[in-house]
């Protein structure tokens, strides 16, 4: 193998480029050429390669986002897509690829390995946090933060006010930020698609704060959450929009709602995700080098590892319920 490809895809996370960085200048020190695919799958499928040198990585340890772009592909789902990405990859004379991403990601580097029998490694990187197979993924860290910023200052408004703050969260199926970010930011409720909740025990709770003399509440919303509370008002409204009025209606309150939404996939990765982009980049590559092929590195118990993608993409990861026990007993 002399020269590896590396992209990003799906959605993006802070860190992606630390293990950009990470992988090209490790490939380099071992000897191989570089190339960056520009706009994930669709990019391979359209030949849009960039060679990367050690200076082509400079400088984005710090940013956010990813500078080889991404985009979601549908045409590489399919035979013909994929059988065009492999002729790109053949042209260009690469031996390998680093795909680094969510599960739709890990999908994809599937695919390469088993149709079209190509060496391939996934790196996860995703705010979500939900993937099988390891401890944290790239981006978690830094989206977790911000959200716990924006808590804090949210809350200074809600005690001068008196007001109870819903604050929705990215998480469709996973409630891994919410919790993290609501256990670290002491909120009243936290709401995820994991665990059930009554809207009266919601209501009751916050009731109960103002009565005992609590000046604000805070509840944090996994996006994903409140199939059942879904009213004939308005379908298409966000669940924690309708959970503001149910618990308003409730309790006689005012309540405001903020939706974080895409604020929290941007800016600066933290320390933590830069260490952990850096070292599942150089992982890929050593992983590339030493003929492996359909795994993800990972981090699991402090330290680096790996796991074969089909069980990867065949788990699931749940959430710590001793976590979500702890955040419930805190907000008394």
């Amino acid at each position: 193998m002399d020269k590896i490809a590396i992209l990003t895809s799906g959605g993006d996370a802070p860190g992606m480029n630390s293990a950009i960085r990470a992988a090209t200048r490790k490939a380099i020190y071992e000897g191989l050429e570089v190339f960056g695919v520009k706009r994930g799958f669709s990019g391979l499928i359209d030949g849009d390669f960039l060679p990367l040198e050690r200076r082509s990585v400079a400088d984005i340890v710090h940013k956010g986002g990813t500078m080889l772009l991404s985009a979601r592909c549908e045409e590489f789902k399919t035979e013909e897509g994929m059988q065009k990405a492999l002729a790109q990859m053949k042209k260009q004379g690469i031996g390998g690829i680093i795909c680094i991403g969510g599960d739709g990601t890990m999908r994809g580097v599937n695919d390469i390995a088993t149709k079209l029998d190509f060496p391939a490694v996934g790196v996860p990187a995703s705010i979500d946090n939900d993937m099988p197979g390891t401890d944290y993924a790239i981006g978690f860290d830094t989206a977790m933060n911000t959200i716990l910023d924006s808590v804090d200052r949210i809350r200074d408004t809600a005690t001068s006010h008196e007001r109870t703050f819903i604050i929705e969260t990215m998480g469709r199926h996973a409630g891994f930020l919410t919790l993290g970010a609501g256990l670290a930011g002491g909120a009243e409720s936290i709401l995820i698609p994991e665990v059930d909740f009554s809207i009266e025990e919601v209501a009751n709770k916050v009731k109960s704060g103002y009565e005992r003399g609590k000046l604000h509440s805070i509840v944090m919303v996994a996006e994903g959450v409140g199939e059942n509370f879904k009213t004939n008002r308005d379908l298409n409204q966000s669940n924690a929009f309708r959970l503001g009025e149910a618990i308003s209606e409730k309790t006689g309150l005012e309540t405001r709602v903020i939706i974080l939404g895409h604020l929290q996939r941007g800016g600066k990765p933290t320390a933590r995700d830069r260490i952990l982009g850096s070292r599942l980049g150089a992982r890929a590559v050593d992983k590339l080098i030493a003929g492996v092929t359909n795994q993800m590195v990972s981090c699991q118990n402090g330290g680096l590892s790996e796991i074969d993608i089909p069980e990867m993409l065949s788990s699931s990861k749940d959430i710590e319920q001793d976590m979500y026990d702890l955040a419930q007993i805190l907000s008394i």
